[in-house]
């Protein structure tokens, strides 16, 4: 299976997306990471869990993370690929994306400005994809009583644009995981990391049962 995430935007956790996407895609079968992003955020992520002393060493996220140049000889050893984009993409650029994997992701944040950022992405993939299959997956959501992401999913519901059930909540356990090069919910002593990671693995069922349907449809 192969799951590309790709933002409008930048700041929606698009690499934290890949990254906890791939670390649930892991527990189901030999996951690699692909990172095409200019920043290497991802890579970064897994250098931050290195030993200094260790020059070969792999980190301790539980999957395989590679640049885009090693796609070729690499995605075949794999069960899963987990594409982390660079940001920003052209309208042509969503088209290939979307044609080119199972399911894109695409994440954002409950915010007015680019809510119509994302509407107009969208409206530009089903015009030039479609046949895409593709979700977004709201991030960042602030803790209650803050309404704005219950607002953002009434209004993207309204526009039948797909939507992941659950949403991934704002949490500095997400810098910490970052900073330690570790999925989140491997990060200790914050007693919200498990409930990043509940969120992340719920959205990773999701992807999961999404391609299950594809596969009983002939897709």
């Amino acid at each position: 299976m192969i799951i590309t995430v790709a933002s409008y935007k930048g700041g929606v956790g698009k690499t934290t997306t890949a990254i906890h996407l791939a670390t649930y895609l892991q527990t189901l079968a030999p996951t690699l990471l692909l990172d095409g992003d200019e920043t290497r955020n991802a890579t970064a992520w897994r250098d931050n869990g290195k030993d200094a002393t260790g020059e070969n060493d792999p980190g301790k996220l539980p999957f395989r993370i590679a640049d885009l140049n090693s796609a070729a000889m690499l995605s075949a050893k794999y069960t899963h690929v987990v594409i982390d984009t660079g940001q920003r993409p052209t309208d042509s650029d969503l088209k290939t994306l979307a044609e080119g994997c199972d399911l894109l992701v695409i994440p954002t944040v409950p915010t007015g400005i680019d809510t119509v950022g994302l509407v107009q992405t969208i409206n530009a993939l089903r015009e030039k994809a479609p046949d895409a299959n593709y979700r977004v997956l709201i991030t960042k959501t602030p803790p209650a009583p803050e309404q704005e992401t219950q607002k953002l999913r009434g209004h993207l519901s309204s526009l039948n644009i797909p939507l992941f059930t659950p949403d991934i909540p704002r949490l500095k356990a997400f810098d910490k995981a970052f900073e330690a090069g570790v999925p989140v919910g491997d990060v200790k002593g914050d007693p919200n990391a498990v409930r990043a990671w509940e969120a992340y693995f719920a959205a990773g069922k999701e992807v999961v049962n999404a391609r299950s349907q594809q596969i009983r449809k002939g897709a």
